[in-house]
């Protein structure tokens, strides 16, 4: 009878750990999910540069949320996990600016100038967690 409560109270604790497990997999999923949501809706999509502002923010705010570290230039580190880094390409000036350039710079400075021109996610890639990490938003029209 031992014998029986113990190998019933092992099944139990089995199936217990295993499906904490599979409902903390569910749960990172759905947040990575609904994370990524917010940035890969505008893959391969043609958009104003008031969005551009948008992404930047949101990306920026994340980075911030998650406590992402910053070098002594002010730029935020790449880590494995939940990082974002976005990378602005300008036909004007055939330069790439990083995020934190456009976002020190201020952000209504580059909304006056660039609000009514269009710009277009030609790069997504994503961390082992399947996390977005780097965007590569383009100018397409000047």
């Amino acid at each position: 009878m031992k014998k029986l409560a113990i190998i019933f109270l092992v099944g139990i604790i089995i199936i217990v750990g295993i499906s904490y497990m599979y409902l903390n997999y569910k749960a990172n999923y759905n947040e990575a999910k609904r994370e990524n949501n917010q940035f890969e809706s505008y893959y391969n999509q043609e958009f104003y540069g008031a969005d551009v502002v948008t992404i930047i923010n949101k990306a920026y705010d994340n980075n911030l949320t998650n406590a992402v570290e910053k070098d002594d230039k002010g730029i935020f580190k790449e880590n494995e996990t939940n990082s974002i880094k976005i990378d602005v390409k300008m036909l004007d000036t055939d330069t790439i600016y990083n995020m934190e350039t456009l976002y020190s710079g201020g952000m209504q400075n580059f909304v006056e100038y660039y609000s009514g021109i269009k710009f277009k996610c030609t790069k997504i890639e994503y961390h082992p967690s399947k996390k977005v990490k780097y965007m590569l938003i383009e100018q397409i029209t000047q």
